[in-house]
């Protein structure tokens, strides 16, 4: 009977051990694992969530661009949006922990359409609200914020032009180059050319307009294999039909070297250098809605810039329209609206050969060629965070596993 009596108080300990237990509070995390193909109701595949913050935290009601800030002094890092009516600064270093700093408004009106980049510790950010110019604003100020979220000022607010789609930036020359401003201005819609190596005294120093309207783009120093343009600085426009080339080192006098086009053009939207700029990844944002094909990129050879060639295209799993994507080592990170962010290996690029590896749908109500769910990606962090920024949800923050 003794050790019966044992055997029932030890199975008894158990039961009640088991029963505390259940009765926990659960640890609350903001990290949603994907198991199964999916992160709580996010569909997914080999990347994890770790935050999201809705837009209602930001008092605004639609999500557009996004970029990121790494504090060098601190180690600490910002994602920066754009919302309805500014834009948004959130310290994600602590995804489960992360501080909304504030919001730097509008400098005009609202508007769906906004865009920043970082230089030297400053943000640049331009919208098409009308005559919005370009803010600059002092990122340093991000580590004193006692009272978040503050309502931020610029330190600079820019007005040699007016509203603009976007805007780029050669962290190497010290230059910006907003893009998409008007059309009936003096270059067209191409890109201007803006000394921003004093970040709080910008200096207009012209433009290039000898061809379309330019969407969006990319400047680089050149390091390709095309010897003759070694050191120079390189624009790559995606300009509604085309994608242009041209040498604008000398500021006064940029020189187109080519262009091309490619078959089935729905709106010649954006595109990525790969890193040793050779190959040319680019998106057409309304093809899928104009010729029904799934989401279609287009890879371009300017191995010799002066002859650029159609390399191959590769097709995605679903119909969704492609937005922006970015190059970082060998991943091509594709901001896929509705299919959310497709991360594609294009380690074999070279050979015609590209594959997605990975995806964080952020918008599963479907898949369809509409333009909801991810509008941007940030895929640059030392820490792998990805911020992606949302037209519906708001800011997420996600991990490879």
């Amino acid at each position: 009977m003794k050790k019966l009596k044992i055997l029932f108080v030890f199975f008894g300990l158990l039961f009640l051990t088991s029963c505390s237990s259940s009765n926990e509070e659960p640890i609350k995390t903001n990290k949603i694992v994907c198991s199964g193909g999916k992160a709580g109701i996010y569909p997914c595949n080999n990347y994890d969530l770790l935050l999201n913050i809705p837009l209602d935290t930001f008092g605004a009601t639609d999500g557009s661009d996004c970029w990121g800030w790494t504090d060098e002094t601190t180690n600490r890092e910002y994602a920066i949006m754009g919302v309805k009516n500014g834009t948004v600064f959130v310290d994600i270093t602590d995804t489960e922990n992360p501080i909304y700093l504030g919001k730097l408004p509008t400098a005009t009106v609202s508007s769906f359409w906004w865009d920043v980049k970082v230089y030297n510790n400053y943000a640049f950010i331009v919208s098409e609200a009308t005559n919005h110019g370009m803010q600059v604003f002092d990122l340093t100020k991000l580590r004193n914020v006692t009272n978040p979220p503050a309502t931020f000022t610029a330190d600079k607010h820019f007005t040699d032009f007016g509203s603009a789609h976007n805007i780029i930036i050669n962290e190497n020359t010290g230059y910006a180059y907003p893009v998409g401003t008007s059309k009936s201005g003096t270059y067209k819609g191409g890109p201007l050319f803006i000394n921003i190596q004093n970040p709080l005294n910008p200096v207009s120093e012209g433009g290039w307009g000898m061809d379309n309207y330019s969407h969006d783009a990319q400047v680089v120093t050149y390091t390709g294999p095309d010897s003759d343009y070694t050191g120079k600085e390189i624009l790559i426009g995606s300009n509604e039909n085309e994608v242009v080339i041209v040498d604008i080192s000398d500021k006064a006098n940029p020189a187109t070297i080519s262009k091309i086009s490619y078959a089935n053009v729905g709106y010649t939207h954006q595109g990525w250098f790969t890193e040793n700029q050779q190959f040319f990844i680019l998106g057409d944002e309304l093809d899928e809605q104009n010729f029904g094909n799934n989401t279609r990129t287009i890879i371009f050879d300017f191995t010799d810039l002066d002859n650029p060639k159609q390399h191959f295209i590769y097709t995605g799993p679903t119909s969704a329209i492609d937005h922006n994507g970015y190059v970082n080592n060998n991943t091509f990170y594709l901001a896929n609206y509705t299919a959310g962010v497709r991360f594609i290996d294009i380690t074999n690029i070279t050979s015609s050969s590209i594959s997605e590896i990975g995806y964080f749908d952020t918008y599963p109500e479907n898949n369809g060629a509409n333009f909801n769910g991810v509008w941007n990606v940030y895929p640059f962090f030392k820490s792998g965070k990805i911020v992606v920024s949302d037209i519906n949800r708001g800011l997420f923050v996600i991990k490879k596993q």
